[in-house]
């Protein structure tokens, strides 16, 4: 677990931003709390948040529906402490976008469950899976959340 403080404002970077970045952020807003600024991305213009993916955000209490994928070049701010990449072609790119800026980049592989196959239940074990590695990581990365008072 990391002893450092929180960053100040986290993206959450994948390929379509459908499914593995906005999991992530919203866990992540969960996680760290509204002082944590947390947002996400893709690198191609895509259509709607994939379903699969809302569901089992439900299942945790969380709610995916307002969510619109957007690319790097849509987000409204730059301004960017750490940057997480979820894919390789991720990576490269989250990279050269913190070149020369005071951000830091780091690359958590997580696995496509759009690439799941089987039946209605085996493709959404995919995308708990991939919930659970990611709340896995953010809590390995930022630790629990502290509460005032105790």
């Amino acid at each position: 677990m990391s002893q450092d403080p929180p960053p100040s404002a986290v993206l959450f970077v994948c390929n379509l931003n459908r499914v593995r970045s906005p999991m992530a952020a919203a866990l992540a807003r969960r996680i760290l709390g509204p002082q944590v600024f947390t947002d996400s991305c893709g690198l191609v213009a895509t259509g709607e948040l994939d379903p699969f993916a809302q569901v089992v955000m439900q299942e945790v209490g969380l709610d995916l529906a307002e969510h619109r994928p957007k690319t790097i070049q849509e987000l409204k701010d730059g301004s960017f402490d750490l940057v997480v990449s979820l894919t390789p072609e991720a990576h490269a790119r989250a990279s050269e976008l913190a070149r020369g800026r005071a951000m830091a980049v780091e690359y958590w592989p997580i696995p496509d469950p759009t690439l799941a196959e089987g039946a209605r239940e085996q493709r959404l074990d995919a995308y708990r899976q991939v919930r659970r590695e990611l709340e896995r990581r953010l809590r390995e990365r930022f630790g629990r959340p502290s509460t005032f008072g105790g």
